[in-house]
């Protein structure tokens, strides 16, 4: 039988890690451990997850809480949904403490995050997008970003990203898709992603769900030929957090045996989580 995964989710009460820690708690693989670091402005000192009540842990508190939960916690996996401005702070604190994590925070220095990981003794998953089926579509793109160079040269490029009005950053999906779009001959730059956080618009517009407005990212690419003649477009819409969850638990499993066989300084992705 193998043995249960403990696993600390950071960013509660926020809506993501809120639930992820629900999806922990009601799969047999983990243990929720009872804290969660929690952003400045937070008033509550604990809170119910499903029967579980876990406790709030403010900023300026952490570096002394921490070593009385490793000490009665022994060794887990950190998951980090937490706020953009938090993210680089927040993975040096896990590589100072020894704490692998799941990163699922969008936004920060991604270049220092990823060198802050690799210098250190811990192994951390690192994914802009936890969606299983929506990295496996980016990875399709890379794949013919990669194959087929310029094969949308001269053709004209718009990226439509809409979030719940809570998400400060542009799209980290979004982003990726950059990149891919480039090499397939687009001049392109994250600047011109246009993103939608307005709720009328999203309901009035756009025709995101009502129910669905406090939580989706809906994507939207489009290209058009030079000579307006010929249009593509690739869309993924998800409603709700759920899709997010379930691969967040798919990676906590892939980073928990990875740790388990001796990573360390190690970046993964969720594309490693799907071939793995």
């Amino acid at each position: 039988m193998n043995k249960i995964v403990k696993v600390m989710v950071n960013g509660i009460p926020g809506n993501m890690a809120s639930n992820v820690a629900k999806y922990v708690l009601e799969d047999s693989r983990f243990e929720l451990v009872p804290y969660t670091l929690t952003g400045l402005g937070v008033t509550a000192s604990e809170l119910l997850i499903g029967s579980r009540k876990i406790a709030l842990i403010p900023p300026n508190q952490k570096e002394e809480a921490i070593a009385s939960i490793l000490k009665n916690e022994g060794m887990f996996i950190s998951v980090d949904f937490t706020h953009p401005s938090a993210v680089n702070s927040n993975a040096e604190f896990y590589c100072n403490h020894g704490i692998p994590f799941v990163m699922g925070t969008t936004g920060g220095d991604r270049e220092f995050l990823n060198e802050t990981i690799e210098v250190s003794a811990i192994a951390a998953v690192i994914a802009p997008n936890m969606a299983k089926q929506i990295v496996g579509f980016q990875a399709m793109m890379e794949y013919a970003a990669n194959v087929f160079p310029n094969l949308f040269a001269e053709y004209s490029l718009e990226i439509l990203e809409s979030h719940q009005k809570g998400k400060a950053d542009t799209s980290g999906t979004a982003k990726a898709m950059v990149g891919y779009f480039i090499k397939l001959g687009i001049p392109f730059s994250e600047d011109k992603i246009n993103m939608e956080r307005d709720p009328d618009v999203q309901k009035d517009c756009l025709d995101v769900p009502e129910q669905y407005l406090s939580g989706h990212g809906w994507h939207t690419y489009t290209l058009v030929s030079p000579d307006a003649t010929v249009k593509f477009e690739f869309i993924h819409n998800v409603n709700g957090r759920d899709i997010y969850a379930v691969g967040t638990l798919d990676a906590i499993i892939f980073l928990d045996k990875k740790v388990k066989d001796g990573a360390k300084g190690k970046v993964f992705t969720m594309i490693d989580v799907l071939k793995g």
